[in-house]
Formats: structure tokens, C-alpha cells, sequence
């Protein structure tokens, strides 16, 4: 059975950042096997590891709504869908990627979502690891038939608001009906002390600092440069601390 590890956060706090750099951890330890999803509709945790996404498994699902008679001639709708899914997930090296993409439309999407919901579950059990890159109100762990994740890790940047934001996260926990083994806070582009504010907000959510991650300049260069952070030097700033995280929590999870 895959080891989950979901990530959450409101937009724009390095969620997507986060998740790469988990993936490039993952990338340097052999024997790893992991499968990343992109769960978030505006979809570019491909593009922050370097990776082309040319379709989506939304497109699947949008293209077949279109014309479901579509199939070719002679085979059968569930192995048709499986076929495209196949050809959306992509394989690196040392990982492979699976973007979710666009929300459902109009329309009942039961039938194709269940399908498509049942290859991914078999796809994963492939996989030791899963990391899955959420949209902020995990709709798509909400549609999990396993409803487990391993570890939950809420990245938030140095302000009270991306905080509240996790604290509205975890309050929502139990109308999801997940069952999540470990929770854990990230602080992206924290400063060295963090405030007696920030820290109180903190215990108030009750979720722990698991990682902080300082401001790394080298971020920003890859980004304006169009460059995977797969190729970042490990004495980065942000790679150590990822780096040190994953050290903390691979044993809670295995």
C-alpha cells in the first residue's frame, strides 16, 4: 500500500514550491518509487519540475462528456478511458506525474469519474510513495474511496493570513471524512525568529512546525529562468530544509 503524503495551503504560499522540492528529495533516494499528483486546477507543479503537460486527465474526462459514443469500434468504454490515462501519466527517471487538471463542468460525470477514480487507485498501488498536490479545498482527497492519507502537510508563508488559512483547513478535516495519520506545518520564506504572534496563531490551530524554509534566492532565479528545481545545488537553502523535513518524517509514515 502507498505511503500518502498530501500537501494543502491557500494559493500562493509555495504549496506547488514545497511539493517539488519533496519530489527532488524523493528523486535523490533510490529504491523510492513515488508517483506525484497534481491535484490543484491551476496545474504547475509540471512546470516546476521541467516537465511538458501537453493533456490532463480533466481533458479526458471533458473530451469523453463531449461524445461519449467516441469510442472506437469494438472496445469497451472502461478500457478506452484506462488507454488515455496512460497516456497522461508521465514518467521521469525517478518519479512519475499525474496532472489533474481542470474541475468538472456541467453535467453527471458519475460514470467516467468512477472509472477514472478506479484506475488511479490501482495506479498507485505501483507506487511506495504518493505525494499529492492539493487545491486548497481538497477536493480531491475528498473523492479518495481510501480516505487515508499518511501524512498532511499545510504550507503557509510568514503571515497570519496564510496561518488562518491552515486553520480553516484543519477545522474541515472531519466534514471530509479523511483519516489523516500525521499533520504537520510548513512555513515558507520564514525568517529566522518567528514572531510571538505568528507562534501563538500556531498553537491555536494545533498542527506543529515540522519545517521552516528561509528565503532562497535561488528559487526565484530558477523560476525567471524556466528551470526545473530538480537541478537546484543541495546546499540550497530551501533543498536543506525540505531535505532535513523529509529525514524527520519518513519514519512516521513507514
Amino acid at each position: 500500500m502507498s505511503k500518502i503524503i498530501a500537501m494543502a495551503g491557500k494559493g500562493g504560499v509555495g504549496k506547488t514550491t514545497v511539493s517539488a522540492l519533496v519530489t527532488r528529495y524523493f528523486s535523490k533516494h533510490e529504491n523510492c518509487p513515488l508517483l506525484a499528483i497534481d491535484a490543484d486546477p491551476n496545474s504547475n507543479l509540471g512546470e516546476t519540475l521541467g516537465l511538458e503537460i501537453e493533456k490532463t486527465v480533466g481533458d479526458i474526462r471533458e473530451n469523453f462528456m463531449k461524445d461519449p459514443q467516441g469510442v472506437p469500434s469494438g472496445m469497451d468504454k472502461i478500457l478506452y478511458l484506462e488507454m488515455l490515462m496512460n497516456q497522461v501519466l508521465i514518467e521521469h527517471s525517478t518519479f512519475d506525474l499525474l496532472v489533474m487538471g481542470r474541475q468538472e463542468g456541467q453535467g453527471c460525470y458519475c460514470m467516467v469519474n468512477n472509472i477514472l477514480n478506479r484506475f488511479t487507485e490501482e495506479l498507485e498501488a505501483n507506487y511506495k510513495y504518493l505525494l499529492v498536490d492539493n487545491e486548497a479545498g481538497m477536493e480531491h482527497l475528498s473523492r479518495r474511496s481510501s480516505g487515508k492519507v499518511d501524512i498532511l502537510l499545510m504550507v503557509t508563508d510568514y503571515a497570519l493570513r496564510g496561518l488562518r488559512a491552515v486553520g480553516r483547513i484543519n477545522e474541515m478535516l472531519g466534514d471530509l471524512k479523511l483519516t489523516v495519520k500525521q499533520k504537520g506545518l510548513i512555513v515558507n520564506r520564514a525568517p529566522e525568529t518567528l514572531s510571538k504572534a505568528f507562534l501563538d496563531e500556531v498553537e491555536r490551530i494545533g498542527v506543529p512546525i515540522v519545517c521552516t524554509i528561509p528565503d532562497d534566492n535561488n528559487l526565484l532565479e530558477f523560476d525567471m529562468e524556466q528551470r526545473s528545481l530538480l537541478e537546484l545545488d543541495n546546499d540550497s537553502p530551501a533543498v536543506v530544509a525540505v531535505d532535513q523535513m523529509m529525514e524527520k518524517v519518513r519514519p512516521l509514515i513507514d
